[in-house]
């Protein structure tokens, strides 16, 4: 697979993600929409950052497994987390999940006022395979 993750010397790096993520030649890409802390039943799963943000990596799973792919080809993630929660939790269930073998993907947080009712976290991705 031709993907490559930048980390340029003189930059800050982080076990947690790359500076940017380049593909290289034609493959297959996955666009996931946004991901909420909601079970298969359709309910938010809990009430904390922690809990929501471990449904999303279940969703996220799910979705790439349907398609022949795991977590560790998401290239590009992009958080929401609604004013006034920390993401410290999601980021100790991210370490549940990512294998360290695997370089992380590139990561933008946004501090957002408002997801859907009883929603604190929300990720979309991208995944290349």
């Amino acid at each position: 697979m031709g993907v490559r993750h930048v980390n340029p010397a003189g930059m800050h790096r982080s076990p947690a993600f790359s500076q940017a993520v380049v593909v290289e030649q034609p493959a297959k890409t996955i666009y996931i929409g946004g991901q909420n802390g909601v079970g298969p039943d359709g309910k938010v799963v809990g009430p904390t950052v922690g809990e929501q943000a471990r449904q999303v990596f279940r969703n996220l799973a799910t979705i790439l497994e349907s398609e022949g792919a795991s977590l560790a080809n998401i290239v590009h993630w992009r958080i929401a987390v609604v004013e006034g929660n920390t993401f410290d939790e999601g980021v100790a269930a991210f370490q549940e999940v990512w294998n360290r073998a695997d370089p992380p993907p590139a990561i933008t947080v946004h501090v957002v006022a408002g997801l859907n009712p009883g929603c604190l976290v929300e990720i979309d991705a991208v995944a290349v395979v």
